[in-house]
């Protein structure tokens, strides 16, 4: 499996087009629009969360609520892309209207100066326009049609917040995946804590306030995958690997963590690993879950569990940072767009649905098939081998 996507922020439509998902699997237009609305959602998010209400047009690949096996083809028009027109079309415009819209100013920490000296660009909306969080509506579109290949397999996958500006929430060990969606999807910053629920929420009312940004740390949680998936022949096949790269890959994220993570480096040995169980049951399995369901590249079948760190956005509303106009060189304050003052409750949901992509591609890679319920019965059959292993 693997999507390509396409679209500028303030563009016509944002286009996903999927390939590799196998025939016959069902799949409904509201299975996309649920998750497309979650990512929508959350305590922080700007003005542009009110006007657009995402909707998915699906173009090709699924008939009458199954895949055919050829590529789908996904579109989410923008809503806003009536004001927008005349300086995002295809099609050349007045010099006035150029020189209006005009963006000289780089924001720091954005993609704005590299992207222009990358691409040779001049106007500096030609990079902000496709770098733009609006762009991962395409990806959630994207990994809802992985979510239900998961979910068709009895793998459940969730993400929710762990922290923002500091103020971290507690575990919650003891919740299952359906658990810890009920509860996120009930929290305006999809946290499992409520104790830390209105400190978050007052963190970030105090940055929208003083014009700032906060960041925070988003969490996935994952049941059902089993053992022996990922490889550790080659260092392209770790699926941890894979899944690190893909949250990375998201705008604004800047580390990730499996399990434990960083606090390994402050552990010994005996308290980083987990060790090895075996009942009639189960077969083996790990009695605690500190390296996060991943070892050695491949998951443990214990739940995988992986933290993303997102960096506040770096347009700064009331308080932009000095930067230099590229046609003047002269410094100057950065350019403010319109942006959200936290958007780590709706990066969880991202989150989830990047690394629920990952997944998808890797069972699909060790399990080939073209038709869904072939795949289906060689994934149970290998359950049942590893379990009597």
């Amino acid at each position: 499996m693997r999507y390509l996507t396409a679209g500028e922020s303030h563009g016509k439509q944002l286009t996903t087009i999927v390939e590799g998902v196998p025939a016959q699997m069902p799949l409904l237009t509201e299975d996309i629009n649920q998750s497309l609305s979650r990512r929508q959602k959350g305590h922080g998010r700007g003005k542009r969360m009110q006007i657009e209400k995402d909707l998915v047009d699906i173009t090709s690949g699924v008939r009458h609520g199954k895949t055919l096996g050829s590529p789908i083809s996904l579109v989410v028009h923008n809503d806003d892309f009536k004001h927008w027109e005349d300086i995002m079309g295809a099609d050349p415009i007045e010099t006035d209207q150029k020189i209006r819209r005009t963006i000289t100013r780089p924001r720091p920490g954005h993609a704005d100066l590299n992207g222009a000296l990358k691409y040779g660009h001049r106007d500096i909306r030609n990079i902000l326009e496709r770098s733009s969080a609006r762009e991962t509506a395409a990806r959630v579109a994207a990994g809802a049609i992985a979510k239900t290949l998961l979910k068709h397999l009895g793998i459940e996958i969730v993400g929710y917040v762990k922290e923002i500006a500091g103020i971290v929430a507690e575990d919650q060990e003891q919740l299952s995946v359906r658990g810890r969606q009920q509860i996120a999807d009930g929290s305006p910053v999809r946290v499992l804590d409520k104790q830390v629920e209105g400190p978050m929420i007052q963190a970030i009312d105090d940055a929208k306030q003083v014009g700032d940004s906060i960041g925070g740390v988003c969490e996935v949680y994952v049941e059902g995958m089993p053992a022996g998936v990922g490889s550790y022949v080659h260092y392209d096949r770790k699926l941890d690997s894979r899944i690190a790269g893909s949250v990375v890959s998201i705008n604004a994220f800047k580390g990730v963590e499996f399990g434990i993570g960083f606090e390994a480096a402050k552990r010994n040995g005996s308290q980083v690993h987990d060790e090895i169980a075996w009942n009639e049951e189960k077969g083996y399995y790990r009695t605690t879950n500190r390296l996060g369901g991943f070892e050695g590249g491949m998951t443990t079948g214990m739940p995988i569990v992986v933290k993303g760190v997102m960096k506040p956005i770096p347009t700064l509303m009331k308080r932009p940072l000095t930067s230099v106009d590229i046609d003047t060189k002269e410094p100057f304050k950065a350019t403010v767009e319109r942006s959200d003052a936290c958007a780590v409750p709706a990066a969880s949901v991202v989150m989830e649905h990047v690394v629920a992509f990952e997944l998808a591609k890797a069972l699909t890679e060790q399990f080939t098939n073209d038709q869904f319920a072939k795949l289906k019965e060689a994934i149970e059959a290998y359950r049942e081998e590893i379990r009597c292993f």
